[in-house]
């Protein structure tokens, strides 16, 4: 979505500044703010799941767009962490009044931020983006719940928006075993260098055999010179 600071009057850009830097100095109990210097007309947040409910631990990052006319125009928000909600659609789009019919310019931002946070411990059925949860929601609020907790287990537990998914450095995984010695038993291997030591023990004991013999011999020549004498 492309930026709206152009759009937007000097003095709207101010306003807006003013209550971002406000926000992210003191942000409302539960949400985390993250400003963006390049565009201040959108902005990141974070909202942790609240108890009670089946999004508790987990932490879900949402947007919030300022159209070219706002405040005259609500914002629009969108869920960037999957959650199964009936008041989100497939796309992270979210549906609550405020950002509707009932948006006021005097509301602001924190109002905005802080309905939305409400909505997933009331969520609303009959303005339904995703017509299944509404409908598990009214029908069966027992799988509605199993649902929306398993979701949020895979999508905004375990460190989302954190460490998971980074690259491992390939130094901490196991490493391939070094051969020592003579390298040319590293490229011939094991069963051929003991091969090699099998026929060296053979040669040897031939010499062995040998020697043995050529003494014998001699001893027999010496006894048959002494019978002649």
């Amino acid at each position: 979505m492309n930026s709206n600071v152009e759009n937007l009057p000097p003095q709207v850009l101010r306003l807006v500044y003013k209550e971002v830097s406000a926000l992210a100095a003191d942000p409302p109990e539960g949400i985390k703010i993250y400003p963006s210097e390049e565009d201040i007309t959108e902005l990141h947040t974070a909202i942790e799941g609240p108890e009670g409910t089946p999004f508790a631990g987990g932490v879900f990052r949402m947007r919030l767009v300022l159209g070219k006319d706002f405040p005259a125009a609500p914002p629009k928000g969108y869920f960037l962490t999957k959650i199964f909600h009936p008041n989100v659609g497939h796309k992270g789009e979210i549906c609550v009044n405020v950002l509707k019919r009932d948006w006021r310019a005097e509301l602001g931002l924190r109002h905005v931020l802080l309905t939305i946070k409400c909505l997933l411990i009331h969520p609303n059925p009959e303005s339904a983006l995703n017509e299944e949860a509404g409908r598990l929601l009214l029908e069966d609020y027992t799988e509605y719940a199993s649902r929306a907790r398993l979701l949020t287990e895979i999508h905004a537990m375990g460190g989302h928006g954190g460490t998971s998914g980074a690259p491992q450095d390939p130094a901490d995984g196991p490493q391939p075993k070094k051969h020592a010695g003579d390298p040319t038993k590293r490229a011939m291997g094991p069963g051929v260098a003991s091969l090699g030591n099998g026929a060296n023990g053979s040669n040897t004991t031939s010499s062995s055999s040998s020697s043995i013999n050529v003494v014998g011999k001699k001893k027999t020549d010496k006894k048959r010179a002494l019978r002649r004498l």
